[in-house]
């Protein structure tokens, strides 16, 4: 869709605002270049009061929150504290810019100070995945989906994690004035303008579910999630029918004991594939899969990306462990990294 005229875009900075998140969408239209200049963007910095605090600095902007009724995209950064309750004057504005027909987008946690006006209700948006729960606890009415980067409603679109809402702004761009145009965006920002899988691959995960019951057998099964394992094998070990185990364990623990195996198995890879240089089929190996392929295929199924791209998209696979047999390097247990 090309822009006719000049696109206001007011940033909000508020009390707690995550500089970071505030700059993003100023670098990026900024210093978006545009064959026609007159149908580029301006950007606006609007604040709730005359200076904001944000972290061991304050912030002047130059426009007030008034001006997010004539803005034709308003962008909520992410915000230190998304528990702390959102002033009033910042949800009148937002609703106000939105009824007024702006596109309103938020970054990262800004996904809360977005969701107290009731503008999520009823849609799919995303967060920081460590803000998600929050969310979707505060706001049952919104559709929290933790795993991607950023979600386009139309005229809401949300972001997760704080690079995320470079991926997000890039995206407008494109929606705004074609692939050419974001892709140039792109290069002066030095990112991809299209990164593989969502947030998922960055999660920081718990450890599979536990139980008080079950908690030495699980430990075992840690230890022993590269073996092929089968519910009679543990079973016995619990010294209960396969039946019972099974019904006891998904009771207990909430899912099946096989798929709880897989889950260990793809954390223990996700390890490996941080701390060394092992190829794919030597973490299958070390990890309890039949082949590099079912790891790929479970891996994918778990994190969202791929193992390659994620090694690749963590900056990872620096060698830490040597290059050994996986059957001979006692590093490689899955007792010996904690399991997740």
């Amino acid at each position: 869709m090309e822009v006719l005229a000049i696109h206001k875009v007011a940033v909000l900075a508020f009390h707690g605002v995550v500089p970071f998140d505030l700059s993003i969408p100023v670098e990026v239209f900024g210093r978006v270049q545009l064959p026609n200049p007159d149908h580029g963007y301006q950007v606006q910095v609007c604040a709730e009061t005359p200076e904001v605090r944000a972290r061991s600095f304050g912030i002047r902007a130059p426009w007030t929150l008034a001006e997010l009724a004539q803005a034709d995209t308003v962008i909520v950064p992410g915000i230190d504290h998304p528990e702390a309750p959102v002033p009033d004057t910042v949800v009148a504005a937002i609703r106000s810019a939105y009824a007024n027909g702006a596109r309103v987008v938020s970054i990262c946690s800004g996904a809360l100070v977005l969701a107290a006006t009731g503008l999520l209700d009823g849609r799919r948006a995303t967060t920081h995945w460590l803000a998600a729960d929050l969310l979707a606890g505060r706001y049952p009415a919104v559709t929290v989906d933790p795993d991607v980067l950023f979600v386009d409603e139309g005229r809401i679109v949300t972001s997760a994690g704080s690079s995320a809402g470079l991926d997000m702004c890039l995206h407008l761009l494109r929606r705004d004035h074609g692939h050419a145009v974001a892709a140039h965006a792109a290069r002066l920002a030095v990112a991809p303008l299209d990164r593989e899988g969502g947030q998922a691959q960055f999660i920081v995960h718990a450890e599979p579910a536990s139980s008080a019951s079950l908690a030495p057998l699980l430990d075992w099964m840690r230890e022993h999630a590269h073996q092929q394992l089968t519910v009679a094998d543990l079973a016995r070990r619990a010294a209960t029918s396969p039946r019972t185990f099974a019904r006891r364990f998904r009771e207990q623990v909430g899912t099946t004991p096989l798929q709880w195996l897989i889950t260990a198995r793809v954390r223990r890879a996700q390890e490996l594939l941080e701390t060394t240089a092992l190829s794919l089929g030597e973490i299958a190996e070390a990890t309890g899969f039949d082949g590099a392929p079912a790891l790929r295929d479970r891996f994918c199924q778990t994190v969202g990306v791929n193992p390659t791209a994620y090694r690749r998209a963590l900056g990872l696979g620096k060698p830490v462990l040597s290059r050994t047999n996986a059957k001979t390097n006692e590093h490689l247990k899955l007792g010996g990294g904690g399991g997740a």
